[in-house]
């Protein structure tokens, strides 16, 4: 690239030492490299005139007028003097205001001249005005620059005169000096298939745009290559690991397999469980280190595929771990699993915190001699005292939940590492996946098994309640359960806690005891505590459960058929959608209640419309991708692969499903990059994998 875009930003052309720190530390501008990739956010059409007239239809925008001034007054004293000016086109008048510079502006506003006007109108007691117009003698022609480009500044810039209107004459300086110095990275084919416009000419284009078609032409030509690198680099890493990383041969179904599959499955696969159980079979006897992702929504049937998936592990004489987030729902994995294999003579045993000394200690000598075959466990796995004789294959539960260096621990329970499955039952949209999991094989389980009725999700204000309650009593009486969650507010356990005891305190006055009887468990209560009140509700000896979210994961009562979750404006619509997969897991018909205040913001409006409209955990990922971003979503860990300036991947789905084959047909043509055509982009992929962060193997 040419040595102009490694200049330091402050030696540019009208920047200087203090705008140029101000860039750097605002912006992260640091090079006219930089300053080039600080795209406008949107762009201003200067080539339209509008009428004072139309001013009430366009609210909120800006408008471009031409007209005279027919009259200017100075109203107040000091701090509080202002100029005003009254603005007449054949439409109508407006008033304009400027609080600086009356003076310099006053000598400017010559009436009888055509003037070209430039401003936001806003509403004050019933009539428009216009604060602080750009204001210029009008010309006879166009606006020289049709479109403008509109770039976002913060107060510190715009007080070195670096608003959009100073960063704009940066960039018009700097893409008007880039002819032959941008070279092109994307192979001519590639070019040719997706029509796309030259690298040098997206960036003019995009600072200096002629219309607005070739704006966005530019836009998909720099989302492209944004994505293309994005892609490119998890296709690497991933035929890296594939390379370095031979994994343990699972020569066999196994004995194991063959009886519980022919015998003991509780109830028929679904196609979903049986493709998914094929992929993970494929990998585990190719020689190859498996590292898969297994989605599914709630109910859908992960752990069976799991267990099954650990069968193979024991027929082939390894031993397998299972790590879940919490205590509560490694407890209920080993329930579950002890009984689906109780009829197989396969040792399965429990590690948590709260497991005792002296158990432990036999609990590690039996593992070190291969005695117990299934592990399941919470961080406690991870710990230097647990040593597997030959720990085979790694279930990780819900792994957003575990940090990256937490997870690689689990690497070194063994001489090779380990095949991983993890699995998660926050459904992610396919753009997310191939993006934030590119390294990993995923699976799906996108079918639930048959029975399952849809849960019937209902949303009600604060005033209903009392119709909210009727439903509860009519559930209780058919011998069903209830939940009713209350929000964790995580900046104040004291505020989840009152809220929380307030309601119920709320609640027991309308379910009085003896008649209905309740738990209650939060997050400040005792570990044994929780389980205690947990194991009531488990075993219907209570009628109701009042808790905070942490029964989001882990609790498994097919007789519960109520979810009510109060202030549900406050949840995010992923956690609304697992909160809502507590119930319906029995035969009976069930329901999710969303109560909330009367004052909704749009925002909160769509996330629970989308929760009443459908129960498909894919739809409403996509929903979540829209609203949220793709960085929320994934958390700050998981968003650092994220380097996007213009992509977004909630609304280029297309171009990340294009940008990704086309990575994928590189690198199958030409994995080493080696090529004539492919030397620019291997030198523009090894600047961008420059200023990434060095990523585990387990994404």
């Amino acid at each position: 690239m040419d040595n102009l875009f490694k200049t330091p930003i402050e030696y540019l052309k009208g920047v200087g030492p203090e705008r140029g720190s101000v860039l750097t530390s605002e912006a992260g501008i640091e090079n006219a490299w930089d300053l080039l990739n600080y795209f406008p956010f949107r762009y201003v059409d200067r080539s339209k005139y509008h009428q004072i007239i139309d001013i009430p239809a366009m609210e909120g925008r800006a408008v471009q007028l031409k007209g005279t001034i027919t009259g200017v007054r100075e109203t107040g004293v000091g701090r509080a003097k202002r100029l005003q000016a009254t603005f007449q086109d054949q439409s109508g008048t407006i008033d304009l205001i400027w609080f600086k510079g009356a003076k310099w502006i006053k000598d400017k506003l010559k009436p009888g001249v055509l003037f070209r006007l430039y401003g936001k109108p806003t509403l004050f007691k019933s009539t428009y005005n216009i604060a602080h117009p750009e204001i210029t003698p009008f010309n006879g022609v166009a606006h020289e620059k049709g479109l403008q480009a509109v770039y976002n500044s913060t107060e510190k810039l715009t007080k070195k005169g670096l608003h959009t209107k100073g960063i704009e004459k940066l960039t018009y300086q700097l893409a008007s000096e880039i002819k032959g110095k941008i070279p092109e990275f994307l192979p001519l084919s590639v070019l040719q298939q997706y029509n796309l416009i030259s690298r040098e000419q997206a960036y003019r284009n995009i600072h200096i745009p002629p219309s607005f078609e070739a704006v966005q032409k530019a836009q998909i030509r720099i989302k492209f290559e944004e994505l293309l690198l994005l892609q490119m680099e998890l296709l690497l890493r991933k035929n890296i690991n594939l390379q370095k990383s031979s994994g343990y041969v699972f020569r066999q179904t196994g004995a194991y397999f063959d009886e519980f599959y022919a015998a003991h499955i509780p109830f028929e696969l679904t196609n979903a469980q049986k493709r998914v159980t094929k992929e993970i079979r494929k990998d585990l006897r190719s020689g190859k280190h498996m590292n898969r992702l297994l989605q599914g929504d709630v109910g859908s049937g992960k752990t069976l595929v799991a267990v099954l998936s650990m069968l193979f592990g024991v027929g082939n004489n390894f031993q397998s771990a299972l790590m879940a987030p919490t205590e509560i729902l490694a407890k209920q994995h080993y329930q579950t699993i002890k009984e689906l294999l109780a009829p197989l003579d396969i040792e399965v045993a429990l590690l948590t915190g709260s497991t005792k000394k002296s158990e432990r200690k036999i609990l590690f000598e039996a593992l070190s001699k291969g005695e117990i075959h299934i592990l399941i466990g919470t961080h406690a796995l991870l710990e230097p005292t647990v040593v597997f004789k030959n720990l085979g294959l790694v279930v990780i539960d819900e792994q957003h939940r575990f940090g990256v260096a937490q997870r690689a621990k689990l690497w070194k329970k063994n001489t090779k590492p380990p095949h991983v499955l993890v699995m998660t039952a926050t459904p992610i949209p396919r753009t997310l996946a191939m993006t934030f999991y590119g390294d990993l094989d995923v699976s799906v389980i996108d079918e639930l098994p048959p029975g399952r009725k849809p849960i019937n999700t209902m949303h009600f204000f604060e005033k209903s309640r009392l119709k909210v309650f009727d439903l509860i009593k009519k559930e209780i009486a058919l011998g069903r359960q209830v939940y009713i969650v209350y929000p964790l507010i995580q900046e104040s356990e004291t505020m989840d806690y009152k809220n929380l005891m307030e309601g119920y305190e709320a609640i027991s006055r309308s379910f009085p005891r003896p008649k209905y009887q309740m738990s209650i468990v939060h997050g400040q209560m005792k570990a044994d505590d929780k389980a205690y009140e947990m194991e009531q509700f488990a075993k219907g000896h209570t009628d109701i459960m009042v808790a905070t979210t942490v029964i989001e994961v882990g609790v498994n009562v097919p007789n519960a058929s109520v979810m009510i979750i109060e202030s549900s404006e406050r949840f995010g619509i992923s956690q609304l959608h697992q909160l809502r997969g507590r119930v319906g897991r029995g035969a009976e018909k069930s329901y999710c209640i969303l109560m909330t205040g009367e004052k909704l913001s749009q925002e909160g409006k769509k996330r629970l419309q989308t929760m009443v409209a459908t129960n498909d955990g894919f739809k409403i990922a996509e929903v979540d991708l829209e609203i949220r971003g793709p960085g929320d979503i994934m958390g700050t860990q998981q968003s650092g692969i994220l380097n996007l300036k213009l992509a977004d991947l909630a609304r280029d789905g297309q171009l990340v499903s294009a940008a990704r084959q086309t990575a994928r047909d590189i690198l199958e043509e030409d994995p080493s990059l080696v090529q004539s055509e492919h030397q620019n982009l291997k030198i523009e992929l090894k600047r961008h994998l420059k200023s990434k962060p060095n990523w585990s193997k387990i994404s």
